[in-house]
């Protein structure tokens, strides 16, 4: 896939997510997680706003590792619905609560991108060791592709370290180190969040992407840039989450691929399903959360 196939790709699927969008999306009250919506100083074509869900399910001042998030291209280009893709439209809040209240269980009763064996173990895993959780910053993301591409990139990774980092930390208690900041993000926030990783890997010590924006040529030149940067900031575990259905299924798999023959710790997991919302919210989301609560401890 070239970058026009990329582009054309990638600008279908936002459409179909557009379709699902209601208005403006608006992230869930949640009894465990206290929303915080952070305006900070920046570019406005580029970011200047972040959703912070801090949770509440442990005792006051109790350091957490920091999960920043995301979003994709079709929450774009407006500052309220990219702070809250994550929270209501790819159903991280749900997410947080399924997971930290088992039994984990089908939400959908004719899709079956859970399986009843993906279930099993996922309980299992959260009978041995429960959900601990998160603090989950979600700030906006912007479309490089619409603005200057790789000077938007370089720019937003130092808005990422140097404004929302220290603003997250300003208000909510964040563990000591690299190793408890992951980085994640969901098709076109999984391409910029690789773009921001390679330029500040000593600010994120657990990267994943979701169905990420990328194309299959150009997944061995991302392994390569990704064990570079790991090289210079010390080691970083990945998480490579797909989909059957995923147009960017392949890149996925080659990047998880190229990774491990660099010899950088990558965990691939191809889930049954689409690359669409409803399946975000059925499993994908979390997915990423419990591998990166598993991670980032």
């Amino acid at each position: 896939m070239d970058r026009r196939q990329l582009l054309q790709a990638t600008a279908a699927l936002a459409a179909s997510l557009a379709a699902a969008r209601q208005g403006l999306a608006d992230t869930p009250a949640s009894s465990e997680l206290r929303a915080i919506d952070v305006r900070l100083g920046g570019d406005a074509r580029l970011a200047r706003r972040a959703l912070v869900l801090v949770p509440t399910h442990v005792p006051a001042n109790t350091k957490l590792p920091l999960l920043v998030l995301l979003h994709g291209l079709g929450e774009t280009g407006n500052e309220r619905l990219g702070i809250h893709a994550w929270g209501e439209l790819y159903g991280l809040v749900r997410a947080y609560e399924r997971l930290l209240r088992p039994p984990f269980e089908r939400t959908l009763q004719r899709q079956r991108y859970l399986t009843d064996q993906r279930a099993a173990e996922i309980n299992r895993s959260l009978t041995d060791l429960p959900f601990g959780g998160m603090v989950l910053a979600c700030p906006v993301t912007p479309n490089p592709w619409k603005l200057d591409g790789a000077s938007t990139l370089t720019r937003y990774a130092d808005w990422l370290v140097g404004t929302l980092l220290p603003a997250v930390r300003d208000r909510a208690p964040i563990l000591d180190g690299r190793a408890h900041v992951g980085l994640d993000g969901c098709s076109l926030g999984g391409y910029v969040g690789l773009e921001a990783f390679v330029r500040k890997p000593e600010a994120f010590g657990v990267l994943g992407v979701v169905q990420p924006a990328i194309s299959v040529g150009g997944a061995a030149q991302y392994a390569r840039r990704i064990a570079d940067a790991i090289g210079r900031a010390g080691p970083c575990p990945v998480h490579v989450e797909s989909s059957t259905g995923d147009p960017y299924k392949n890149a996925s798999e080659e990047l998880s691929r190229q990774l491990i023959q660099l010899g950088v710790p990558c965990d691939l997991r191809v889930i049954p399903g689409p690359h669409d919302q409803p399946w975000l919210r059925e499993i994908g989301t979390a997915e990423m959360l419990l591998w990166h609560d598993r991670t980032l401890r």
